[in-house]
């Protein structure tokens, strides 16, 4: 059962790698280049779009996959294999799912609020640019090489 688990962890948080990669070498980029009304309204839009059922799988499934892990490895901590198993699930579940609730979540909810087209908009904007890549950019490497710890894991 915890190869099965493991693995689906680590298959998780290679999508996530993947989907929070994308956001930081293109769409984020590509978003910054248009004027910050249209910017604010794209984003607004993805912030709509990104909460439906197949994501929720994926970014929830991850978490849940990887609490399932870290549990087994301080069980079976003897075990070979087990640190890289709590490295893991651990790296997810702080660097991209946390960060996610702490740091990217609270910069949409506000952008969600602000009107596109007004002044506080542009303010707003130029800084979530910058803040919610920055943070993305974690998330990002933290999925990623949870991914390989976790595979690294499957080896034992």
């Amino acid at each position: 059962m915890i190869r099965v688990l493991t693995l689906v962890s680590a298959l998780g948080c290679g999508l996530m790698a993947g989907f929070f990669f994308a956001f930081s070498v293109s769409v984020m980029k590509a978003l910054g280049r248009l004027p910050p009304a249209q910017g604010i309204a794209a984003m607004q839009s993805i912030n709509v779009v990104v909460i439906n059922p197949v994501f929720f799988i994926a970014f929830f499934g991850t978490a849940a996959a990887s609490v399932g892990v870290v549990i087994s490895a301080i069980k079976n901590w003897d075990e070979p294999g087990a640190t890289y198993l709590l490295v893991g699930g651990l790296l997810y579940l702080i660097g991209s799912f946390l960060v996610t609730i702490a740091f990217n979540v609270p910069r949409n909810n506000a952008l969600a609020a602000v009107d596109p087209a007004s002044a506080g908009g542009d303010a707003l904007w130029a800084s979530y640019l910058t803040v919610w890549t920055a943070w993305n950019h974690v998330r990002t490497a933290a999925a990623l090489v949870a991914a390989a710890a976790l595979s690294i894991a499957l080896r034992y």
